[in-house]
């Protein structure tokens, strides 16, 4: 029992060894997390928008579904909406049964959807398309999502922000000690997800018109860049 014990506590003497080996000598450090946001205007919209279409016949349903889509990108296109920048997004024809009646098994009539996503670089003028929209065929909207143009020249600031947020947090962490901060020896960024978060103060979808009140129906709010940094600094 005795020797079992020994040879136990030998292998995790060893192993701790090994470990400590393999781990480098660090020098003192101070670790900070530093984050910095960019508030801006957006200047742009993204409009998820669609068209369904019943009909008695599954041809009849995608013919007129294409002849809505149509329209749809020949009314964008007059009103300045560059091609690049409608895309549809989903297509399906799939029949619809009365679920009254059991064991039925044709269709009582063929639903088809087109679905589009369109960027609206004109933010005074997204109230005035879509209300053309809907007088073309569209029939649904699914959301609308506010963004910037420039986005990487904000992603740059937001991440000279987190830096500066960083260092000053290190600084005065280090300056409480009576010691000072050196170089960088680690840094690392983490993102809030690739792309911007974007702050409603309004969405109104309820109408693409104008409000009672004679103003836009929705209003963009701020989009918000922020970015967040792992830094550690050498004490010196």
């Amino acid at each position: 029992m005795k020797k079992t014990k020994l040879l136990s506590l030998l292998v995790l003497f060893f192993a701790a060894i090994q470990v400590q080996a393999q781990q480098p000598n660090l020098p003192p450090l101070v670790s900070v997390t530093g984050v910095g946001e960019v508030k801006v205007q957006p200047t742009e919209v993204i409009v998820s928008l669609g068209v369904e279409t019943r009909e008695k016949t599954l041809d009849a349903a995608r013919k007129e579904t294409d002849k809505k889509a149509a329209a749809i990108i020949s009314y964008l296109k007059k009103n300045g909406v560059d091609t690049k920048d409608v895309q549809t997004s989903f297509v399906t024809v799939q029949p619809v049964y009365n679920r009254g009646e059991y064991g039925i098994t044709t269709p009582d009539m063929y639903l088809a959807i087109k679905t589009m996503t369109v960027k609206i670089k004109k933010l005074d003028k997204y109230d005035e398309i879509l209300s053309g929209l809907y007088g073309v065929g569209v029939n649904r909207v699914d959301g609308i999502q506010f963004q910037v143009a420039d986005m990487e020249k904000y992603k740059a600031e937001a991440r000279k922000k987190a830096i500066a947020n960083a260092k000053q947090k290190a600084t005065l962490l280090t300056g409480e000690l009576g010691a000072k901060v050196g170089r960088v020896y680690i840094i690392n960024e983490s993102t809030n997800g690739g792309g911007p978060r974007p702050m409603y103060k309004t969405a109104m979808m309820e109408s693409a018109s104008f409000d009672a009140g004679g103003g836009p129906s929705i209003a963009g709010g701020e989009v918000v860049i922020s970015s967040s940094v792992d830094v550690s600094f050498i004490i010196e």
